[in-house]
């Protein structure tokens, strides 16, 4: 079981690495890494195995994180509407994306940076994907094109970025970190919008 300690931080160069494609079919090794990263990502949601595991919750992990230089994550997230997204994804790569975007108000977070960061991180609100998905229930592979948008296509791309080298912080605008374009939306969560109408 992978604990917080497990994943490694910012100020290790392997995270600013471009990662090597993944060999298909799967290696056993490399369905493992996702499998280890699947179990954190899951174990999250549970206040128990939180405590026992020291886990530090999160919605998407890269294998660079855990020091695995491979394109490949997973993705455990709950969108606006709480629907579940959860798979792995393998060998991704961005075809198409809008030219509107979005951000979340609250800023991102990384279970590699290890502190607060003040600032908005600006996506595309649309995307489509082309990549390999591995489904967790019936433990297989296969290729698809898939289109995501608001929360979860934040989710993706943040993902996407670890497979590059990139962190979120690299998006900040460092002159104003919190400068909006007239092109970008906040994501709004359902529940928010409950609890508004509820005030």
């Amino acid at each position: 079981m992978l604990k917080y300690c497990d994943i490694i931080k910012e100020d290790n160069s392997d995270l600013r690495v471009k990662c090597e494609p993944v060999s298909l079919p799967l290696s056993k090794e490399d369905e493992e890494t996702l499998l280890k990263m699947n179990e954190y990502l899951v174990a999250g949601y549970d206040e128990k195995l939180v405590k026992k595991y020291d886990i530090r919750p999160g919605v998407g992990l890269a294998a660079p994180q855990i020091d695995v230089l491979k394109r490949m994550f997973v993705i455990c997230a709950f969108d606006e509407e709480q629907e579940l997204y959860h798979f792995g994804v393998i060998n991704p790569k961005i075809i198409s994306q809008s030219v509107a975007q979005t951000y979340l108000p609250t800023g991102e977070g990384c279970l590699s940076v290890d502190r607060t960061v003040q600032g908005l991180i600006h996506r595309a609100k649309k995307i489509k994907v082309r990549c390999h998905i591995y489904d967790f229930k019936e433990k297989n592979v296969f290729e698809a094109e898939i289109k995501l948008k608001d929360y979860i296509a934040i989710v993706f791309q943040h993902e996407y970025d670890h497979l590059n080298g990139v962190l979120f912080i690299d998006h900040i605008n460092k002159n104003d970190p919190f400068y909006v374009p007239e092109n970008s939306t906040p994501i709004k969560f359902k529940v928010e919008e409950e609890d508004n109408d509820n005030k």
